[in-house]
Order: structure tokens, then sequence, then C-alpha cells
């Protein structure tokens, strides 16, 4: 009965299993994923730039606050937009995405452009606002430290909307005592710049508030990128995340760039304004 059934296994090409020698060699042609968690770098050049970028735009939002107020005690609509732009769009937005350019991981990636988006005009509006707010009455400490917690709060909202448009074929786990020091540090140094801004006729203790408003977002957007752990789970490391309206990563450059440029013509052309009108008209001469 045995051989009748091992001879029609044979027939239609059956092979009976057989125990493992102790020379039997087993080979998996699956790849596994043997360390799911990415590996992730700062390139030291492209974390200064960004720096520079958090300083420029601090700069020229800190000037335009200051001009907020008129000397009737009116706001101008004008300096508030530039002061928006300046802040919300170059000195944080455009510093997180040059970050986030500086951060280097063995892990394919996109960002959605939706989330982008959202982010730039969120980070514009939310310092827009504050610093309206802080200019009514300047003088006032209590406005300043509201003005402050807002300010500061804004560049946190921005830098982990921005942190939720990067997407990874995997999932972030979060440190939260790091998450909790990087909104400790952006509120507090937010509250300085402002204090500083506000109380500094000269242009270089203005420059110093926007040196601070810099370390301020600098140091929020790396302690949040520190507090952050990628997890890769795809064993193919380097396969682009597909999605709706979602740009690769080596697609970040050109968009940044066009949209930091866009910024920049856009506060030269209302600063050019301002200062056109500003200039008294010469009366002219009769001829009789």
């Amino acid at each position: 009965m045995r051989t009748s059934l091992l001879a029609r296994r044979a027939r239609i090409g059956v092979v009976a299993p057989t125990a493992p020698s102790s020379s039997t060699i087993f080979i998996s042609t699956r790849p596994s994923l043997m360390n799911p968690n990415v590996t992730t770098s700062v390139d030291p050049a492209l974390a200064a730039l960004s720096f520079a970028f958090a300083v420029i735009g601090s700069f020229i939002a800190l000037n335009a606050a200051s001009r907020i107020r008129s000397a009737s005690g009116r706001l101008q609509t004008g300096n508030i937009v530039v002061a928006g732009i300046a802040l919300g769009g170059i000195g944080v937005w455009t510093m997180h995405f040059i970050g986030m350019l500086a951060l280097d991981m063995d892990a394919g990636r996109s960002y959605a452009a939706i989330e982008t988006a959202v982010s730039l005009i969120a980070a514009i509006a939310a310092t827009s606002l504050t610093l309206a707010y802080a200019a009514k009455a300047p003088e006032k400490l209590g406005r300043l430290v509201i003005a402050g917690v807002l300010l500061g709060m804004s560049v946190v909202v921005m830098h982990y909307l921005g942190m939720y448009g990067l997407k990874i074929i995997g999932y972030v786990q979060w440190n939260q005592a790091l998450v909790a020091l990087s909104v400790v540090i952006a509120v507090v140094a937010a509250t300085a710049a402002l204090w500083l801004a506000f109380n500094s006729a000269s242009v270089g203790k203005r420059m110093a508030a926007a040196v601070v408003m810099g370390v301020a977002v600098c140091a929020m957007h790396y302690t949040g990128m520190l507090a952050a752990e990628f997890i890769c789970t795809t064993e193919n490391r380097n396969a682009i995340p597909q999605g709706f309206a979602y740009i690769p990563a080596f697609e970040l450059p050109s968009l940044v760039i066009v949209v930091a440029t866009t910024m920049g013509l856009i506060l030269s052309f209302q600063q050019w304004m301002q200062s056109v009108s500003a200039k008294p008209i010469a009366p002219k001469l009769s001829r009789n």
C-alpha cells in the first residue's frame, strides 16, 4: 500500500518530504527588514543657512512690527502684512524646510503639498495677528507675554504641521519630553525677542532681537527634529511614498526657492511703495 502511494506521487511529480541533514543550509529569497530605525544626520552648511533665513526674516519682521502702530495709534495694515510674511513665511516656514533639506535619512520621503501649503498660510496668519496684537500696546508687559506665548505657539504649530506633511513609508515615534522642551524654547525665546523688538529704538538692538528670534525658531525646530524617531516599515527603504499632491524630496529645493523669492519680491515691492508714499511732494513753482 505504501509502495503504491509513493509510486503515484512520483508519477504526478510530488516528492515526499525528507528530514534535513546536519549539512543542509536554508537560504531565504525574501529580504528581511533588519533595522527598521531610519538613520538620520544633519548637513551643517544647510543648518547654518536655515539659521540665516530665520534671522533675516525676523529682522525684517521686527522692524516692520515697530512701525505697525502709527503716531495716531492706528494700525498700519501694510506693515502687519510685511511682518507676517517676513517672520511667518521667511523666518519660520522657509527656515523649517531648509532645515528639512539639511536632514539626511536613509529612506525615501515625500512632502504632501496640501499640508505644506496649510503650514505656510498658518504661519503667516498667526504671526501677523500676534505682532498686530503686541503692537497695540507694546509698553504693557502682560500683553507682550501673551503675544510671546502666541508667537511661540505659532512657530510650534507651523513646525509640527510641516512635520505632518513629511511622508515616509512608515511612521514617527515622538519623544514627548523633547516635544515639550521644544514648546518651552519657542515660547520663552519668542517672548524675549518681542520685548527686545518693541523696547529697542536702535537698529543694532533690533538685530540682537532678530538673532534671539532666529535662535528660538532654530532651537525649536532642531529640538523637535531630535524628538522624532523615524520607523521604516518597507523592505525597499528607497521607495518614494506616493499619494495625492505628494512632492518628492528632491523637488523640494525648487519649491522653497520659488516661494521664498516670491515672498521677498512682495516685501520689497511693499517697502518701496511705502517709502514712495512717505516722501513729501515738492510744491510746483509758479511762473508768474
